[in-house]
């Protein structure tokens, strides 16, 4: 067998051992990346409900103050039947010219209010009905992850328990190298490509390398990054 073919085995469990708990550390990360989504769109949804009930407060002061300019003007013009002088009379009107005038100013601020309620009532729905639909996908969406997660972690466990029977194929020496440099550079083990060149750093390799690589009799290792170096 080759002196190299164990490593390159090994390398292949442990490049997927790489994979799945790569994996394991990204699914939590893409649910918050869901969540921070859903909270932007309630942020946005409490916004318009703000906005909403601002308007409507807007609304019912300006119809409280036009109804009491309302009651007013209709308590003047029944005392007015009963003055005796013109003078009261005359007094009587400008008051009710006065309260007519903010009645007209009131009930202008409440249509130009209602103007405004339609479009916002319009947002409001529109992401409440955003929010629902996004958070059932964001439900589904989670429970795929939860259960990609747990089909990972059970990946994982066969894939290293399988590194234990594979590292046992490989010799010391050569194992303590790799398992030294692939906390440092992935991967260990590359191809000296044509042209001697290393594919881990693209470094031309001097000759005397590419025969140690082409006998297959021990680790040989690139000049520049220290990857072990092979030729198939």
């Amino acid at each position: 067998m080759s002196f190299v073919q164990p490593l390159l085995e090994l390398q292949d469990v442990d490049g997927r051992i790489r994979e799945l708990e790569q994996e394991i550390v990204d699914i939590p990360k893409r649910k918050e990346q869901e969540n921070a989504r859903l909270d932007t769109l309630r942020q946005l949804l409490v916004s318009a409900q703000g906005e909403l009930k601002s308007i409507q407060v807007k609304i019912d002061g300006a119809d409280l103050e036009a109804e009491s300019r309302k009651a007013k003007i209709n308590d003047l013009k029944k005392n007015q039947v009963l003055l005796k002088t013109n003078k009261e009379f005359q007094m009587y009107n400008l008051e009710i010219k006065k309260l007519e005038d903010d009645l007209s100013t009131f009930e202008a601020r409440e249509i130009a209010a209602l103007d405004d309620l339609i479009p916002v009532k319009a947002k409001v729905a529109e992401l409440e009905a955003k929010l629902a639909k996004e958070q059932v996908d964001v439900n589904e969406y989670m429970a795929d992850l939860d259960a990609r997660l747990e089909e990972v972690r059970q990946a994982l466990q066969e894939a290293q328990a399988e590194r234990v029977e594979v590292a046992k194929n490989v010799q010391p020496r050569p194992k303590l190298y790799y398992d030294r440099l692939k906390c440092k550079r992935w991967p260990v083990v590359v191809e000296l490509h044509e042209g001697m060149v290393c594919a881990g750093c693209n470094l031309v390799q001097p000759p005397s390398v590419g025969q140690m690589v082409r006998r297959d009799m021990d680790v040989v290792v690139c000049t520049m990054c220290g990857r072990i170096l092979y030729q198939p």
